[in-house]
């Protein structure tokens, strides 16, 4: 009887130590991989960017209202900054811009053109993941040049105090590319010819564009 005991305490010794054996080598379970998520698009950062479009409007002069047309192209370049909360987008943007408006010799006596202007703006929008639509407002100023070529007579003023209005939607194609079109009304209002006393002309126009920026 108690071999009998002895031979089945050693064999419980076996198991255990077989087990403990078994323990120790290596699983053949594969890695446990943790799930990859797609990062959530933010519009918060910095951006630089160019543009180009149309534009056209009107000439004013001495207070009174449309005394001529123009139009012409436009392109330049922005800047900006957005900061996004929720669906909310708030920010601020500078441009500046080339341009050819032109109105042509009005009446063929005098010839207003405006060959540059610049914003600075603010922004607020909603974001539909990559899609803002937005709005735009702030400060505009200008090169208005106005010329009689019958007299021999020119005289290119800077306008600075002018505003601009409008709006736009952009959409990001990668986490950096984001394009988009937008409308401005640009307003640099009336200033003083030099050399003619009591003669004011100014410009208000529409601008068309497309914008292309990249986001860091």
């Amino acid at each position: 009887m108690k071999k009998y005991l002895l031979s089945g305490v050693a064999a419980l010794g076996l198991l255990a130590a077989g087990a403990a054996s078994a323990a120790d080598l290596p699983s053949r379970k594969g890695p446990v991989v943790a799930p990859v998520y797609a990062p959530v698009f933010t519009w918060t950062g910095f951006y630089v960017g160019a543009n180009a479009g149309y534009g056209f409007g009107n000439v004013n002069a001495n207070g009174f209202g449309n005394v001529g047309d123009l139009d012409g192209f436009i392109g330049g370049g922005q800047v900006g900054y957005n900061y996004q909360i929720g669906q909310f987008v708030i920010g601020a943007e500078a441009d500046f811009q080339g341009a050819d408006l032109s109105s042509g010799s009005n009446l063929g006596l005098v010839d207003i053109k405006t060959e540059w202007y610049g914003t600075v703006r603010a922004r607020a929008g909603f974001a539909f993941d990559r899609f803002l639509v937005y709005a735009t407002g702030g400060w505009a100023y200008g090169n208005v040049s106005t010329s009689v070529p019958a007299l021999a007579f020119s005289s290119d003023r800077t306008h600075t105090g002018g505003y601009a209005i409008g709006g736009g939607v952009e959409y990001a194609f990668t986490n950096n590319i984001i394009a988009g079109v937008e409308y401005q009304y640009v307003d640099l209002g009336e200033k003083s010819i030099a050399g003619v006393p009591g003669s004011k002309v100014g410009t208000d126009f529409s601008v068309v564009r497309a914008r292309l920026s990249y986001k860091f």
